[in-house]
């Protein structure tokens, strides 16, 4: 059995989503492939419970909360989903249109194909500690899904990124003590982030240790301690008990397969033509969201809400080159909403209708 939609989208995180909503205003059909088990991308799968501060109109969302919402409001657009699989080949037909076909074999037939999978396949960067594997899931844990799981508990957190600094600040709320371990004095995270570490340090809330790094790991069935060195002395060595270890060095992105779909790739990432549509190479295959690059890219999640928008507006003139997509408003006086009711709102937010 082939799947048929009208725009295939190869990644279910919150562009991929958004990108179903804004192709159901033109009434364009979405069908979405991940490889993992549900929709909603890192946001589900590696940190739900992480507040995140940069999605207009929300001074503050979970990011699982964040994908419940995008659920909601794709809804009424009835996308398809296939889950747990992994986009492996595409093939392009004498009439332009694509067949993709998974690892466990189920194909998928549309005009286009939108790859929004984020940063790829990854794995966490993990440190080189002679016996970190006996202590994996003991003790030690490189993502963080639910952080009720460190209360009232002693953790170290190692790294110098956003990832390190953002939950150090939410741990210091929970944890009975975290400390920080950067290898550097200076920090790669956003500037407000480092300065909120910097206040809960002072404070005496964490304990902050720079120009260090863990050397060893300490414990029988379960890890016990860590042991801190100062870079470059040895004397320093300080063993500090613990009940959790979290490196936190970011994420090694694999393309996968889709690296071999003939993409024009620069640095691990496609590249795309953002003066127009977010286009590949490849003639009806578009790159949204974390996945691509371009001159002055930002990977947040609101710039790719941004590109699906334009991405959909392109992929309309093309499944229908005959006709106009004229922008006009979604929100209008007595506009009927999605449940039926009817609703008194003002006209604002330009989008684009049939």
């Amino acid at each position: 059995m082939t799947i048929k939609t009208d725009i295939l989208i190869i990644g279910a995180g919150p562009t991929g989503l958004f990108a179903v909503f804004e192709a159901g205003l033109l009434k364009l059909k979405c069908h979405l492939i991940d490889v993992l088990p549900q929709a909603g991308g890192q946001c589900s799968e590696i940190y739900p419970k992480k507040p995140i501060y940069d999605i207009p109109g929300f001074p503050e969302i979970l990011a699982s909360e964040l994908i419940d919402n995008l659920m909601v409001q794709i809804k009424p657009f009835q996308p398809g989903f296939t889950l747990g699989e992994r986009a492996e080949t595409i093939q392009r037909l004498g009439d332009g249109t694509f067949v993709v076909t998974t690892n466990k074999g189920t194909e998928h037939h549309a005009p286009i194909i939108a790859i929004a999978a984020g940063l790829g396949s990854f794995e966490p960067r993990k440190p080189i500690l002679e016996n970190l594997s006996d202590f994996e899931d003991k003790g030690i844990a490189y993502i963080i899904k639910d952080p009720e799981v460190y209360r009232d508990k002693k953790v170290v957190i190692a790294g110098g990124g956003d990832s390190a600094l953002d939950w150090t600040v939410i741990l210091a709320d929970l944890a009975s003590e975290v400390t920080l371990v950067h290898r550097r004095n200076e920090f790669r995270g956003a500037l407000d982030s480092v300065e909120k570490v910097q206040q809960l340090k002072n404070e005496g809330r964490i304990n902050l240790i720079t120009s260090a790094e863990i050397i060893g790991l300490n414990g029988t069935s379960t890890l016990e301690a860590v042991v801190i060195r100062k870079t470059g002395n040895a004397t320093e060595d300080v063993t500090l008990k613990v009940d959790s270890f979290i490196p936190l060095f970011g994420l090694s992105p694999k393309l996968g397969p889709i690296a071999d779909w003939g993409l024009e790739i620069e640095k691990n990432a496609i590249k795309v033509n953002n003066t127009l549509d977010y286009q590949t190479n490849i003639p009806g295959v578009y790159a949204i969201g974390d996945i691509n690059t371009y001159p002055g890219k930002l990977k947040l999640i609101h710039c790719g809400f941004h590109e699906a928008t334009l991405m959909c507006q392109s992929a309309y003139q093309r499944i229908f080159p005959d006709k106009k997509c004229v922008m006009k408003y979604t929100s209008v006086d007595g506009i009927t909403g999605f449940d039926g009711s009817k609703k008194e709102v003002p006209k604002s937010v330009v989008k684009a209708i049939i």
